[in-house]
């Protein structure tokens, strides 16, 4: 036999015993007797008193074991051309959008100034990020995240 028809002949094994039950093959398997879990706790575990229980459960007191963190910063003070940006790069998509839904007569001259905004706005956003390391920073301005 060629190592093609052992192939084929697995593979009409496999096909034939789709469709066939598995064989439960745990239940011969012995079961620890530590992994035995009993139905009901013992007796001498339901008597017992839950006060420990509740005794080990603290409520919280005072802040003082608490991290409390500190008040973030404010944010930063935008300048004109910034806020100009954001209103171009919101203000634009805006004006489609309301002109749309209401009906408006939308021109060329219109669409493109809109559109131009939009693309106007997030280049001006993304010029002025200022990714780089600071001006001051020397030759060796070790990491820079």
């Amino acid at each position: 036999m060629t190592p093609q028809s052992d192939e084929d002949e697995v593979w009409r094994q496999i096909v034939a015993s789709f469709n066939e039950k598995a064989e439960d093959t745990s239940a011969g398997q012995p079961w620890p007797d530590r992994e035995n879990v009993p139905d009901e706790p013992p007796a001498e575990e339901k008597e017992e008193d839950t006060e420990p229980v509740q005794a080990a459960v603290q409520e919280p007191g005072d802040d003082e074991d608490h991290y409390i963190p500190p008040a973030p910063p404010p944010l930063p003070k935008a300048d004109g051309v910034t806020k100009l940006a954001w209103a171009a790069l919101f203000g634009g998509p805006a004006y489609l959008l309301l002109a749309a839904l209401l009906s408006w007569p939308m021109d060329g001259w219109i669409v493109f100034t809109a559109v131009a905004a939009f693309i106007g706005g997030f280049v001006a956003l993304v010029v002025r990020m200022g990714d780089g390391p600071p001006a001051d920073s020397g030759w060796d301005d070790g990491a820079v995240i």
